[in-house]
């Protein structure tokens, strides 16, 4: 049985989170239709899990077909989704193929966005392998590929027909990867659960050590929280854009230092403090508040500001090109409290450079 189901109407599906999934692939037998099978992965995954689950998959009397990509934030670009698109047509891969995205964020955005493209689109599912993309990239349907002038500029809203979570896939997860995808994890908290961001700060510890049960908790909530506002704004038209809490100005951050010299979660938890910051000095939350926001992103070793070198003006070109510009109007995510937030459009240019200076 799924651990939780997305609901969508005809685009429901089940989200599964067990420990030891990817060793047992016949989870994938009742989701899965198709007798052909396209695993989309990188290098790193490629020596870790690939050959085994092709193993599986193959012995489900499925044609198994890959398609390996480098790794890196920097790979997720138009160039390697044409790559992907002209390795789907020389197969060929018909309308009744499926993408099977192995891999972290990069790979689930990419892969699912060439699924969306080929042939008007083909199903796809998710087998996330880093913290980030289980506790969010791979719920909720957002595709994309990166350009120089913004991040996920380029995509569309495509969903899984099932994502397969395994929580075995941490223990092969460097430290930095992991504490990146914590930064997502905090973000829940944040904005909508405060028993959550009180849990988080109880079990710390246990956290960082990598407890399975633990884990296995940590993930099902932030994907039950995913979830439930995926189900009431799939499109992001109003309580979806929550969940970009520190993106704006992390997004700035990865735009101007080129894409992976900050991990996605180093740049959020920084532009959840400077959020967190700004709400401040709108009389929003307290100084308390804004302290344990601080406490919990550096403890799993996060940063807490922006980098020295990026000036308020490059912030502001960047965050003028974000996706969740109206009107020419800058929006910005803001934490109420812990707990809860709001979008606000009336934060001034001379805001921000007092804040970011």
């Amino acid at each position: 049985m799924p651990t939780l189901q997305l609901d969508l109407g005809q685009r429901s599906y089940p989200i599964y989170i067990e420990t030891g999934i990817l060793s047992d692939a016949g989870f994938l037998f009742e989701e899965i239709q198709s007798s052909h099978l396209i695993i989309v992965t990188n290098t790193v995954l490629k020596a870790l899990y690939l050959d085994t689950l092709k193993v599986r998959l193959t012995q489900l009397g499925k044609r198994v077909d890959e398609i390996v990509l480098p790794d890196g934030e920097s790979e997720k670009t138009l160039a390697n989704l044409e790559h992907i698109l002209t390795k789907l047509l020389a197969m060929p891969a018909s309308r009744s193929a499926c993408i099977v995205a192995l891999g972290g964020g990069v790979v689930g955005d990419i892969a699912g966005f060439a699924a969306a493209c080929y042939q008007r689109g083909i199903d796809f599912v998710q087998i996330p392998t880093t913290l980030l993309s289980q506790v969010d990239s791979s719920v909720g349907g957002k595709t994309a590929v990166n350009h120089s002038l913004g991040k996920n500029m380029i995509g569309a809203f495509y969903q899984p027909k099932a994502v397969y979570i395994d929580t075995n896939c941490l223990s092969s997860l460097p430290s930095r990867e992991f504490s990146a995808g914590m930064a997502e994890v905090i973000k829940y908290g944040i904005i909508y659960d405060p028993a959550f961001f009180t849990w988080l700060e109880d079990n710390q510890r246990e956290i960082q050590d990598k407890h399975g049960p633990v884990l296995n908790t940590m993930i099902a909530r932030c994907c039950e929280i995913k979830a439930e506002i995926v189900a009431l704004d799939e499109r992001e038209q109003n309580i979806r854009a929550l969940l970009n809490l520190g993106h704006t100005f992390g997004h700035a951050i990865e735009a101007e230092l080129g894409y992976g010299t900050w991990l996605h979660g180093e740049a959020v938890a920084a532009g959840m403090v400077l959020a967190a910051k700004l709400s401040m000095t709108r009389g929003d939350i307290n100084s308390n508040e804004l302290k344990r926001i601080v406490d919990l992103i550096s403890v799993f070793d996060l940063p807490t500001e922006g980098p020295q070198n990026m000036s308020s003006q490059a912030y502001i070109e960047h965050m003028q090109r974000d996706k969740k510009v109206l009107e020419n109007t800058m929006r910005f995510i803001l934490p109420i409290g812990i707990g809860k937030a709001r979008v606000v459009s009336d934060v001034s240019k001379d805001e921000l450079h007092s804040l970011l200076n």
